[in-house]
């Protein structure tokens, strides 16, 4: 039988990021009145709450602090806020499990709760959460008293697996790996659309595309810069960039210095319906992540919608990425982390149609038989079931 469980995420839509989105299409296709999903407060939630009503038991709190270590008072009394109110909700909705979002600060607040309540937790890790927490001795130490407690530990890739017993010494045992998926349902292939090119500034361009928070490691600069060394070759290249973050005004001055203007868009954000049409339409998408010091990409989700738009994708040759994909049969994997191996790259998959062709149409049959949600529930839910959770 299953148990009363709480599933606790900073990160969870309507705010934007592959984790949460994982955790919202997972847990809403598992029973509503067994799951109470305890989220971080974001722009318009209470829309998002009231729409998805029917599907999730949501609860807003918030889980947003400056800092997740411990020797700081900003940090404690982050902790202890949370963990009161937490508490209060355990109590009155009798929950019997938890599900920690991230090692930090979620796991750290799982495992508080289970000292004090005695309730089992499992933590979700994403790779990246853990190679940064590596820099601080501190946080370091608040994660192996996360690992030591939790029942199990699912991970989102054989690389992030990898890096557990490599880099933190945990028992292959305690480990379980869990793909996210993607819906091959909503993310479908689609004819060219004129209007929407149009609309867009797409028409008679070929359209590399990236999503993403605008971070060092998923390369946007790299990219750009390969650009550059292919459109005195190429004119009509376009490289659409979907996504903000702190590294936006250093891309845009290093578009402006390479003089590359009509060559790379920068879109923002964009909501799920348009994000769809986005894929559907490009000529190809591209991750071309790399390691930036201990921060690297866990899996990258995006590379697995694009693959179900029956798109050809790109990847880098850094963390979990290389697992969303066949290399050289949906796409391709190479080294991003100069521009040359990129350009190269680029250039053999543009300046093969039919292979780009190709790829697209091996690219969805893939994800839908290795990354659909309904096989990816499936499994959540005997993982969750054999860790006792």
């Amino acid at each position: 039988m299953s148990k009363k469980t709480l599933v606790i995420s900073e990160i969870f839509p309507p705010r934007h990021g592959g984790s949460g989105r994982w955790f919202y299409e997972l847990y809403r296709r598992l029973p509503r009145d067994i799951y109470t999903i305890i989220a971080g407060s974001a722009n318009r939630d209470k829309e998002f709450d009231d729409a998805n009503i029917n599907a999730l038991r949501i609860q807003r709190l918030d889980l947003y602090s400056p800092s997740w270590g411990i020797r700081s008072i900003t940090g404690l009394r982050f902790y202890w806020r949370t963990f009161r109110a937490l508490s209060k909700i355990i109590r009155e909705q009798r929950i019997e499990a938890l599900h920690c979002g991230r090692c930090l600060p979620e796991g750290f607040i799982g495992w508080l709760l289970h000292l004090r309540h005695g309730i089992p937790y499992l933590c979700f890790v994403h790779g990246e959460d853990i190679q940064t927490a590596m820099e601080s001795r501190e946080l370091s130490f608040l994660i192996h008293r996360v690992f030591r407690s939790s029942a199990v530990l699912i991970c989102n890739s054989e690389n992030t697996a990898s890096i557990l017993t490599r880099e933190w010494s945990v028992n292959r045992g305690q480990l379980r790996v869990l793909h996210p998926g993607m819906d091959g349902e909503r993310f479908v292939p689609a004819p060219p659309d004129g209007d929407f090119q149009r609309s867009q500034g797409w028409q008679d361009r070929r359209v590399a595309l990236t999503v993403g928070r605008l971070q060092k490691r998923k390369g946007h600069d790299m990219l750009i810069k390969a650009l550059a060394l292919l459109t005195p070759t190429h004119p009509d290249l376009l490289y659409a960039i979907i996504g903000d973050g702190d590294e936006r005004r250093a891309l845009e001055k290093l578009v402006q210095e390479y003089g590359l203007e009509e060559h790379v868009q920068f879109l923002g954000e964009v909501d799920d319906n348009q994000l769809v049409a986005y894929y559907q339409q490009c000529t190809l998408f591209a991750l071309p992540n790399r390691a930036d010091g201990n921060d690297i990409e866990g899996f990258g989700m995006v590379l697995a919608e694009a693959q179900a738009c029956g798109r050809p994708v790109l990847a880098g040759d850094s963390g979990g990425t290389r697992e969303t994909l066949l290399d050289g049969v949906t796409g391709v994997v190479c080294d991003c982390t100069a521009p040359e191996p990129l350009a190269a790259a680029l250039q053999n998959l543009l300046g093969d149609p039919q292979c780009l062709l190709s790829m697209g149409q091996k690219a969805r049959a893939h994800v839908l038989d290795k990354l659909d949600w309904q096989a990816h529930t499936l499994r959540a839910s005997e993982l969750f079931a054999e860790a006792g959770t």
